[in-house]
Order: C-alpha cells, then sequence, then structure tokens
C-alpha cells in the first residue's frame, strides 16, 4: 500500500471540506429549535474524514476499505 499520508488524499480534504462546510452553515443560520439535528449533521460529516483518516492509519488495504464503507456510510447519513 502506498505510504501517502491520508492529508494527502483527496477524499480526506474532500470529507474535512464538507465537515467545515456544515459547521459553518449552522453557525449561519438561526438553529433554535434544530440542536438535534444540527448536532447530528455535524457528527455524521465529521465522521466521514475520521473513518478515512483511521483507515489509512492502519496501513493495512482491507481495513482501509473497510474504514471506507463506514465512511460511505456516514455520507449516506448526513444525506438523509
Amino acid at each position: 500500500m502506498n505510504e501517502k499520508n491520508f492529508e494527502n488524499l483527496e477524499v480526506w480534504q474532500e470529507g474535512k471540506n464538507l465537515a467545515v462546510d456544515i459547521i459553518k452553515m449552522w453557525e449561519a443560520i438561526d438553529s433554535r429549535g434544530y440542536f438535534g439535528l444540527r448536532d447530528q449533521m455535524q457528527r455524521s460529516a465529521v465522521s466521514i474524514a475520521s473513518n478515512i483518516a483511521e483507515g489509512r492509519e492502519r496501513k493495512s488495504a482491507v481495513e482501509f476499505m473497510r474504514f471506507l464503507y463506514i465512511a460511505k456510510g456516514s455520507v449516506g447519513e448526513l444525506r438523509t
């Protein structure tokens, strides 16, 4: 497996940027009454990049793929 650092992966960068965008979106609007939704969206967005990073750090292609599928699940959760 290529020894590329997870921070250099485009998919991780996009996931991180998505999480930042979600957080900024909620900061920009009046989210009173939406605390549960806000928190769930932020957690699932952060989970995307976090799972990509964790999988990459395990230095196993099989483990990396497993964590990519977990990250994909978090994408679906956020889309919902």
